[in-house]
């Protein structure tokens, strides 16, 4: 349960049929955490956020891409081994950490993930 004061932001998830599923995230919150907790199919996750195993494969919508923070080298590796082939707009969920700048992001679920 969310406090009254806690800062929430929009994210929507687009699954792979087309299915658009918006939720409120806390701030401080990852995509693929907030997804999980959310239910959201498609998003595995099976590392726990750990950068180890590229099931949390998202697709950024252009305008949010130049508000992301800059990918990590790990991330950078693993999404070379996704099972969706790697797009100039992918990203880990699991190391998108949701900031006011992100309020209404827009993501693709990768399909396949495994």
């Amino acid at each position: 349960m969310t406090s009254e004061t806690e800062v929430m932001v929009k994210a929507t998830y687009i699954s792979p049929d087309g299915t658009s599923t918006e939720i409120d995230v806390p701030l401080g919150t990852t995509l693929m955490q907030a997804a999980t907790a959310n239910c959201i199919e498609g998003i595995i996750g099976d590392c726990g956020g750990n950068v180890s195993c590229a099931t949390c494969h998202v697709l950024v919508s252009s305008e949010f891409v130049d508000r992301l923070p800059p990918m990590s080298d790990a991330e950078n590796q693993m999404l070379d081994y996704t099972v969706a082939p790697r797009q100039p707009n992918s990203r880990l969920s699991c190391q998108v950490l949701v900031t006011e700048e992100l309020d209404g992001i827009v993501v693709e679920i990768a399909d396949p993930q495994t």
